[in-house]
C-alpha cells in the first residue's frame, strides 16, 4: 500500500502529536486538518527494518517446516536463537499432538480417460492401492447414498454441503473400495479429513475442471475404471513446540497488570517452503520483538511462534489453554501475524472470529490511519492463531492480505514472492499500535470486556474441511 505524504510530520503536527489528542485552536477556515504521525509513533517505525525481516523469511523458507519433523524443529531453534541474540530469556513450549506424515507418492489412473490428473492428498489421507469401477456419488450425503452399493466401486464425489470426512465416511459404509473429491471452485483443492480414523478408505482429491471432465464421460455411458495409489503416509503421535520470548515492564512501580501477545505460526503444510505462509508473520514477530526490546512499556509483552497451526491451531491451544485464569483475564490482545508479506496478495485486512471491533483492531485502525491516511478494515474470519485467544474471551485480531495469493499451500510459496514494502507497512501498522497501548501513560483506547465464543470446525483448520 502507498503510503501518503502524512508520514512527514510538520513541525506544527508535533504539537498534537506529543500529547495524542488534538488542543483547540483557532484555523482559518480554509485550512484543512489531517491526523499527523504521533511522535511516539516514530519510535517505533523508524526502528523497523524490513531488510531484518525479509533475511529471515529467507532463513526460515529453505524447507518445508511440517509440525512434528526435524525441519520444524530446526526452525524453533532458530527462532530462539534470534530472540535470545535481542537479549530475551525464551522458553520452549513442548506439546504433543496426534500427527501426520503425507503420503511420499500418490496417483490416480482413470481407464477410459485420456487426459493427465494431477491428485493431491487429504490430510489424514490413508495407504492403500485399490481400483474399481467409477462410481459418481453427487455430495456423498448420507441421504444420496441412502440405498446406494458402492462395494468394490470407487466414489467421485463433489466438495460441498458436508465434510470431507463424512463424505469418506458416508461413501466407505457403502463399501466404496476409494473416494475421489473434486472441487466446487475453480483450482486445485486441498483440505484435511480433520483426524486419523481407521475407517477412512483411500482419498484423493482433484480440480474441479478434472472431476467435471470425468463426470461428462460417465454421463455420457462411458464405463471408466479408476486405480489410486497411495504410498507414505503415517499417523502417530508427535512433539511440536511454541517458543515465548517476554518483555516485562521496564518500571516495576510505573507497570500495570496487562499482558499483549504478539505471535505467528512457524509451521508449514508439506512439500511448501511457506515463505509467505508463515515464515513472514514469523520473521516480522522476531523484528518486532527486536525493536521493543529496549523501548520503555509499562506493559508485559510476549513475543511467540506456534507450531502446528497448520493441522488444526494446535500450538496456540495449547498455549492458551496453559494459562491460568489470572493470566487470561490480564491478556488484554492478541496481534496475530499469518501472510503478510506476499506481494501477489491483495490489500491488508484484519479478521476477528466474530467480525466485531475490539482493543486490537482500534488500536491497529488508528495506527494504519495515521500512517496511511486509512483505517485497516475488519472482516470476521478464524483458521489462524488468533481463534484459541477469542474463544477465551480475548481481544484478538489476524492480520493478511486478501485475496490470498494463488502460491497459497505450495510449493511456490517462495521469498522471490515476498513484497519488502508490505512487510515494512504491516510492521509499522502493528508496532505502532502496540507502542500506543504499551508505552507509558498511554491514552489510547481502553480494554472491553470480550465475551468468549466458540468457533465452529471450518473456522479451527487452515483449509476449509468442506
Amino acid at each position: 500500500m502507498k503510503k501518503p505524504i502524512l508520514k512527514v510530520a510538520l513541525a506544527s503536527a508535533l504539537v498534537f502529536g506529543a500529547i495524542g489528542t488534538q488542543a483547540v485552536f483557532a484555523h482559518p477556515a480554509d485550512v484543512k486538518q489531517t491526523l499527523p504521525v504521533k511522535v511516539f509513533d516514530k519510535k517505533i517505525v523508524n526502528e523497523i527494518n524490513a531488510e531484518n525481516i525479509y533475511n529471515n523469511i529467507d532463513y526460515l523458507s529453505q524447507n518445508p517446516r511440517v509440525a512434528g519433523t526435524e525441519s520444524e524443529f530446526n526452525a524453533v531453534q532458530y527462532i530462539k536463537s534470534q530472540f535470545e541474540s535481542y537479549g530475551y530469556e525464551t522458553e520452549i513450549q513442548p506439546f504433543t499432538f496426534y500427527g501426520y506424515t503425507p503420503p511420499s507418492s500418490m496417483e490416480v489412473t482413470i481407464d477410459g480417460y485420456e487426459g493427465e490428473l494431477q491428485p493431491r492428498s487429504f490430510t489424514y489421507s490413508v495407504n492403500g492401492d485399490v481400483s474399481g469401477e467409477l462410481m459418481y456419488a453427487g455430495l456423498g450425503t448420507a441421504d444420496e447414498l441412502e440405498g446406494a452399493d458402492l462395494t468394490g466401486k470407487v466414489a467421485l464425489i463433489q466438495r460441498g454441503s458436508i465434510s470431507f470426512a463424512e463424505k469418506v465416511l458416508n461413501a466407505a459404509e457403502k463399501g466404496a473400495a476409494g473416494v475421489i473429491i473434486f472441487n466446487n471452485a475453480d483450482g486445485p483443492l486441498s483440505g484435511t479429513l480433520g483426524a486419523h480414523n481407521e475407517e477412512y478408505v483411500p482419498a484423493l482429491a482433484l480440480s474441479k475442471a478434472e472431476g467435471e471432465a470425468l463426470l461428462a464421460l460417465l454421463e455420457s455411458g462411458e464405463d471408466l475404471t479408476a486405480s489410486l495409489t497411495i504410498e507414505g503416509a503415517d499417523a502417530g503421535e508427535r512433539v511440536s513446540h511454541n517458543v515465548i520470548a517476554t518483555k516485562k515492564p521496564t518500571n516495576k512501580k510505573k507497570a500495570n497488570d496487562d499482558i499483549i501477545v504478539v505471535g505467528s505460526h512457524h509451521d508449514s503444510v508439506a512439500g511448501a517452503p511457506g515463505a509467505n505462509d508463515d515464515a513472514s508473520g514469523t520473521a516480522m514477530t522476531l523484528e518486532l520483538a527486536r525493536v521493543f526490546k529496549d523501548i520503555p512499556t509499562d506493559t508485559e509483552i510476549r513475543f511467540m511462534t506456534f507450531g502446528a497451526e497448520e493441522l488444526g491451531l494446535i500450538g496456540s491451544f495449547h498455549y492458551v489453554d496453559s494459562l491460568s485464569e489470572d493470566e487470561i483475564s490480564r491478556t488484554i490482545a492478541n496481534f496475530n501475524l499469518d501472510m503478510v508479506g506476499s506481494k501477489d496478495a491483495g490489500d491488508l485486512v484484519m479478521w476477528t472470529l466474530d467480525g466485531e471491533e475490539n482493543l486490537v483492531t482500534e488500536l491497529s485502525q488508528a495506527s494504519s490511519e495515521r500512517l496511511n491516511g486509512d483505517p485497516t478494515p475488519v472482516y470476521q474470519g478464524g483458521r489462524s492463531d488468533h481463534v484459541p485467544f477469542a474463544e477465551a474471551g480475548i481481544p484478538a485480531a489476524l492480520f493478511i492480505h486478501s485475496p490470498t495469493e494463488p502460491w497459497y499451500h505450495s510449493p511456490e510459496d517462495t521469498i522471490d514472492k515476498i513484497s519488502k514494502e508490505k512487510l515494512q507497512d504491516v510492521a509499522e501498522i502493528v508496532g505502532a499500535a502496540i507502542y500506543d497501548k504499551a508505552r507509558f501513560d498511554n491514552m489510547g483506547p481502553k480494554p472491553k470486556k470480550q465475551h468468549k465464543m466458540k468457533a465452529t470446525p471450518e473456522m479451527i483448520y487452515e483449509e476449509q474441511v468442506k
